[in-house]
């Protein structure tokens, strides 16, 4: 049975880049059909979820103190570099998930340039909302930036980019990454993973 899964994401979360990499590991071999959908968590943010900005505004909070210490013991164990927060932390996100969802019907160029991406923000501290840096890392993964970049600058990318976010919303998402296993079960975040393994475990073993 193939079990379908659809991930939400946006790359500057530090961490979906650790439940990108995480998921990724943990279904290699398996019979799961992923849907990499790329979102706004800003515009998430804004509709259902604007404690995120109080938490920031309180950095003194022993959670949040806390969250980058675990964030980055989340990192090595994953092998990760996460050099996070930079100078350019909150980062804007709308051009580089422009970037990505006009790579949307082409799941394995939007890996590649993902993966770039994240590595580019939270390994080399650079500034992903720059269009010339987004092109740099789309030509570095043997795309073409400059043709990515006209792309992603089209209304329909930007329309679709809208709706998905608009699309998680209404499903219930509060951040990112979401997580919808078989359309109907939804998780939230790095630290869920064992949770959506299970439930695609018990799929596979319901189907026989």
């Amino acid at each position: 049975m193939t079990v379908r899964v659809e991930f939400f994401y946006d790359l500057s979360s530090p961490w979906t880049r650790l439940a990108f990499h995480n998921f990724r590991a943990a279904i290699a071999g398996r019979d799961v059909a992923v849907t990499w959908r790329p979102f706004l968590v800003g515009g998430v943010f804004n509709a259902v979820n604007q404690s995120v900005y109080d938490s920031r505004a309180n950095p003194d909070n022993p959670k949040f103190r806390l969250s980058f210490t675990w964030l980055k013991e989340w990192a090595r164990l994953a092998g990760l570099a996460m050099n996070f927060p930079s100078s350019h932390h909150p980062v804007k996100s709308v051009n580089a998930m422009r970037f990505c969802c006009a790579l949307e019907y082409r799941p394995e160029d939007l890996l590649a340039f993902s993966e770039a991406a994240f590595e580019a923000y939270f390994g080399d501290a650079r500034n992903i909302d720059e269009p010339d840096v987004l092109e740099d890392v789309a030509n570095a993964c043997g795309l073409d930036g400059a043709a990515l970049r006209a792309a992603a600058g089209d209304d329909a990318v930007k329309a679709r980019l809208r709706a998905s976010t608009e699309e998680a919303i209404a499903r219930g998402a509060y951040g990112s990454p979401t997580i919808f296993v078989d359309g109907a079960f939804m998780y939230f975040g790095n630290d869920q993973l064992p949770l959506v393994m299970q439930r695609i475990a018990m799929l596979e073993a319901e189907a026989g």
